[in-house]
């Protein structure tokens, strides 16, 4: 019986059967990995180098501990055969490899191809492995909702699992649409069978420490300029939703293993902003390190966020900033469960871990 944080009510973790984990050393992943190894289960996780030691040596050391085992393969989102090996006699899937990037090139290639056709792709594979009972996938809160503004426009001015994303396109918003278009196919998918079932996880913003001590979402990039300097005259002023990756992985495993676990399951703690973030690291370092502390005036992003970021267009800035940000996180708590961490515990950690890395220079 396993309880973990879930002190609301415990679940079966069946360790005689194997799961397969996608995007095996992502940030996500290795919180799914490193709790199911450690309740006894054999992970298989796919990556895109097996032999890569910087990237894989995190799982290596957790499949020595056990008393579980993490065994990798080698796969890749595009390959449309890639999972076959790595699926063969699991029980479970957690489809969790998708690019999470605030910088980007070309949008079909770096978001909509890996997430649409990745998604393809690891449901053809489970359609054709008949000991696949449940597929669970991580999807976002972007999915939910394309900007801020329309979050005035829901009930209660608040997003719930039944809305839709259908304001995000190539252009604009391409992460978020690349979320929506891959979990409607899931659906898809999941509707032209009868033997899996399927849950998808919706977190918002995901904060906190990876297993592997080394930062490897974008998030990451957020903490980093919050104690960089970057900042340091002023935080933009947006709300968004943020939660702690290890309450994310233990939706996913709760969702897997809760026999009535279905349908979609916003997970997020709730509504913060760069500046409440600094507030609460400042606390802890503030004398160190060049957190800002105001908010740059709408108007001002406005006029020189696209001269810095590219990817930051006027109208997304219009659409995003200065309005709030709400999420009814109900159904995780009263279906998985779900007793959430604070997020100053999360970002303190997360700052501390990047701290160690040596990431930043003290003012």
């Amino acid at each position: 019986m396993y309880r973990g944080r879930f002190y609301k009510m415990n679940f079966q973790i069946e360790q005689h059967k194997k799961v397969l984990v996608t995007g095996g050393t992502g940030f996500i992943a290795g919180w799914i990995i490193k709790q199911l190894v450690e309740a006894g289960v054999c992970v298989h996780a796919t990556v895109r180098d097996p032999d890569n030691e910087e990237k894989v040596a995190h799982l290596k050391k957790l499949s020595k501990k056990g008393p579980g085992e993490v065994i990798l393969f080698k796969a890749d989102l595009l390959e449309p055969e890639s999972f076959n090996t790595s699926i063969s006699g699991c029980s479970i899937v957690f489809h969790t490899a998708s690019p999470f990037l605030f910088k980007f090139n070309d949008p079909q290639k770096d978001f909509l191809e890996p997430a649409l056709d990745g998604t393809k792709n690891i449901l053809k594979a489970v359609n054709s492995t008949p000991s696949v009972e449940k597929v669970v996938l991580t999807s976002s809160c972007t999915a939910i909702y394309g900007d801020a503004e329309e979050i005035s426009l829901a009930p209660n001015n608040t997003i719930t699992e039944a809305l839709w994303n259908t304001t995000s396109t190539a252009v604009h918003q391409p992460y978020s649409y690349s979320k929506t278009l891959a979990e409607r196919e899931a659906w898809k998918m999941f509707e032209g069978q009868n033997r899996w079932s399927l849950v998808v996880i919706n977190p918002s913003l995901v904060l906190g420490p990876t297993v592997s001590g080394k930062s490897t979402s974008a998030s990451h990039d957020i903490c980093f300029q919050l104690g960089d300097g970057t900042m340091k005259a002023g935080a933009p002023p947006f709300e968004i939703g943020m939660v702690d990756v290890r309450d994310v992985a233990d939706a996913h495993i709760r969702a897997a293993y809760i026999t009535n676990s279905d349908g979609r399951y916003i997970v997020s703690k709730k509504t913060s902003s760069p500046l409440s973030l600094s507030k609460m690291l400042s606390k802890k370092y503030g004398q160190d390190y060049p957190f800002p502390k105001k908010e740059l005036p709408k108007w001002l992003v406005w006029l020189i966020g696209p001269l810095v970021d590219k990817n930051m267009t006027r109208k997304t800035i219009a659409k995003n900033m200065g309005h709030d940000w709400s999420a009814d996180n109900s159904k995780s708590k009263d279906r998985l469960g779900l007793n959430y961490r604070s997020l100053e515990l999360s970002i303190n950690e997360m700052f501390q871990q990047m701290i160690d890395q040596g990431a930043f220079k003290k003012s």
